[in-house]
């Protein structure tokens, strides 16, 4: 015997006119909206970020290189590793998701092929585990393989400016900016949106499973002061202007 499951959402009711599909859709409190109208499942004690997945979704687009930047990585083999760029627009103090990725079973000399073209001045924050040492590494710390494989590590693990690590500390920071529209996504990276469906608490508990890619992202909101101006930025204001020269076009 074989099993089958058929997702349904509420634009396959039709039933309903497009305006009484809003309308319904509209009635449902936002954070309920996915699992009610597009059959986005919520587990256990209810999700981490109850919000629309439209509050925080926008079009990619070409970053300024003035923005400051950073690179946030989690550390896995069997459950995936995953990697994030932010990128940080201080003047209206918002945050960006501009690129991720997650894989299982590579190493880090695998990964930093794929992560040393998003910039290799690009820091990086990393977890306190990255502090552990690994027998595929030799015994040498995983933090120190990336960094030998190229990668710009930050010198300390994730942590907040007092030197706390708290979960939750993080969490809420990632949801106070959320709700206050100072934290998008580019509507792009579909894993980090698949993840972000899924995250959610069992009896008040964070369920770590498929979190990677929201574990890096809050590493690297924790870690936003260490973000830096790409190098190039400085490089073209400090090249000088080209003097016009009225005999040049007759040399």
């Amino acid at each position: 015997m074989t099993r089958h499951v058929t997702f349904m959402t509420i634009d396959d009711a039709e039933h309903y006119s497009p305006q009484e599909r809003a309308a319904i859709v509209a009635a449902y409190p936002a954070h309920e909206r996915e699992a009610r109208a597009r059959g986005i499942p919520v587990l256990g004690s209810g999700r981490i970020f109850p919000v629309a997945e439209e509050l925080i979704a926008c079009e990619p687009f070409r970053l300024p290189r003035y923005w400051p930047r950073i690179g946030a990585l989690d550390f896995g083999w069997d459950h995936p590793s995953a990697a994030v760029e932010l990128a940080w627009d201080t003047e209206a103090d918002v945050v960006y998701v501009a690129k991720a990725c997650r894989a299982s079973q590579q190493t880090p000399a695998m990964q930093t092929l794929t992560l040393k073209p998003w910039g290799e001045w690009l820091p990086w924050a990393w977890p306190r585990d990255g502090r552990r040492e690994t027998l595929e590494g030799a015994g040498v710390a995983l933090a120190r393989q990336y960094s030998a494989h190229g990668l710009n590590m930050l010198s300390r693990h994730a942590q907040f400016p007092d030197g706390s690590v708290s979960v939750e500390a993080g969490l809420m920071e990632m949801l106070d900016r959320i709700q206050s529209g100072r934290f998008k996504v580019f509507s792009t990276l579909l894993p980090w949106f698949e993840e972000f469906r899924l995250y959610h608490r069992k009896d008040g508990q964070v369920v770590k499973l498929r979190d990677d890619l929201m574990a890096a992202t809050r590493y690297g909101v924790m870690m936003l002061r260490e973000a830096v101006v790409d190098p190039a930025e400085f490089r073209s204001a400090r090249r000088p202007a080209r003097q016009s020269d009225p005999l040049g076009a007759f040399r």
